[in-house]
């Protein structure tokens, strides 16, 4: 396990958006960042589950989130500009976004994967972010120490079989994030870092391991201490890195 001790108010006044926030990995991160100081955008495809979250952050008498439902299968580039717009018109700035929604598509040989379910695969792991991230760069520039996260997966450094779509579009999120970091070097200001959760007591693994026994995996809050590193002040000098949230590093 990533070994690090996050300070209570590591994200004091921080506006951090995240993905797939309602549910998972992506509530987890929502929960962990709201209780070290953050302003939360939860963002998801399912308004009760983001209102769940957002209850939740309420009733731990954190700062107040916000709700954006959005749906990344479908959102067109008009959306995000207008998520920019309404992010910019609220805040001003932001801090941090989390790139945490995916979709697992099938578990199939290639030769017989789905084109339908490929292309939406495609169009939530890696379009969705490249869109968000272009259209909230300029939010970003706002920010004195901004951090985006883009989610990976070992299927998405070395290839296996049967996990088609996903395991591309991961491979795909590996290089935008390079390629994005390397773009941003020179900027002081923003840092660009991916981060591989590893097997994780969530819906997704469940699905695509039946046999598997989830009490074997560490839950969403107990991989949370690389998603709070890489979103607060201490990763400041790391840009463009790879990182296992189960890894043996520390930090």
């Amino acid at each position: 396990m990533f070994h690090y001790s996050a300070r209570t108010y590591l994200l004091q006044d921080r506006i951090i958006l995240v993905t797939g926030a309602g549910d998972g990995i992506g509530r987890a991160a929502a929960l962990a960042y709201a209780a070290h100081g953050a302003t939360v955008i939860l963002l998801g495809r399912t308004l009760e589950k983001l209102e769940a979250v957002y209850d939740e952050i309420e009733a731990a008498g954190h700062p107040q989130p916000a709700i954006v439902p959005m749906n990344l299968d479908s959102a067109t580039e008009h959306d995000y500009i207008e998520l920019s717009n309404k992010l910019y018109d609220e805040f001003g700035r932001l801090d941090g976004v989390l790139h945490n929604a995916s979709l697992l598509g099938m578990r199939t040989p290639l030769e017989n994967y789905d084109p339908i379910t490929w292309d939406q695969v495609m169009r939530v792991n890696v379009n969705a972010p490249f869109l968000m991230t272009q259209t909230l760069l300029p939010l970003m520039q706002h920010s004195g120490d901004a951090s985006i996260v883009f989610t990976s997966s070992g299927v998405g450094r070395k290839g296996r079989a049967y996990w088609g779509a996903y395991a591309v579009s991961k491979f795909a999120t590996e290089g935008m994030m390079e390629v994005l970091a390397d773009e941003l070097d020179n900027s002081p200001n923003i840092r660009v870092n991916a981060i591989n959760p590893g097997a994780t007591r969530t819906n997704m693994r469940a699905y695509a391991y039946p046999a598997e026994d989830p009490e074997t995996n560490p839950t969403p809050a107990d991989i949370m201490p690389l998603y709070l590193y890489l979103m607060g002040p201490d990763s400041r000098s790391v840009n463009g890195k790879s990182l296992d949230a189960q890894g043996e590093g520390s930090a």
